[in-house]
């Protein structure tokens, strides 16, 4: 350079040394002509495809994560719509089960009820025909003492059946007529 410089100074230019010579400038020129020619021919069209498809998969994507979330909204209005429907199919199934629950207790208490009186009704029946057992065994006991101690009293024996059985109903049916009116406040 500083041949140059000093062949310029001895014909009298001023050379600028920031500026390149213009051979420099030419043969430059056409370097980028030819790159840039190259550049757009062949590099410019396959970026600009590259960025195509990152632009087409980006915003496929973002159609797809569009779709996906409403189909999401649309099952969770869904489900929440099953759910709203079990809970209240569950509550029916709560109710009627109540419903059936008070209706077997209902049952049951008309069976125990029904037992109950059956069972009262038997005791009752039951207690009635030992009484009149009771009263009849009695009555023969009572006849069998009255006859003795009247035996005794006569003094005469009453071995006669037919005796025996006429004093007996006599003296039983005195004894009612005395109960009843002892019974009557008499």
């Amino acid at each position: 350079m500083s041949n140059i410089a000093v062949i310029a100074a001895a014909e009298g230019e001023d050379i600028n040394p920031l500026v390149p010579a213009t051979y420099d400038i030419v043969w430059s020129l056409v370097c980028v002509a030819v790159i840039g020619f190259f550049f757009w021919k062949y590099i410019l069209p396959k970026f600009q495809q590259v960025l195509a498809d990152r632009s087409d998969q980006i915003e496929g994507g973002i159609k797809r994560a569009e779709e996906a979330q409403t189909e999401a909204k649309a099952a969770l209005e869904q489900y929440r719509a099953q759910l709203a429907d079990a809970r209240t199919e569950a509550a029916a199934i709560r109710e009627d089960a109540r419903t059936q629950g008070q209706q077997i207790i209902n049952e049951m208490k008309v069976q125990a009820q029904e037992e109950s009186d059956r069972i009262v009704a038997a005791g009752s029946s039951q207690l009635a025909a030992q009484r009149q057992q009771i009263v009849a065994e009695l009555r023969s006991d009572l006849g069998r003492t009255a006859v003795d101690l009247a035996e005794k009293v006569i003094g005469e024996s009453l071995a006669d059946d037919v005796k025996r059985a006429g004093t007996i109903d006599r003296f039983l049916s005195e004894l009612d007529t005395v109960s009843a009116d002892s019974a009557n406040g008499k």
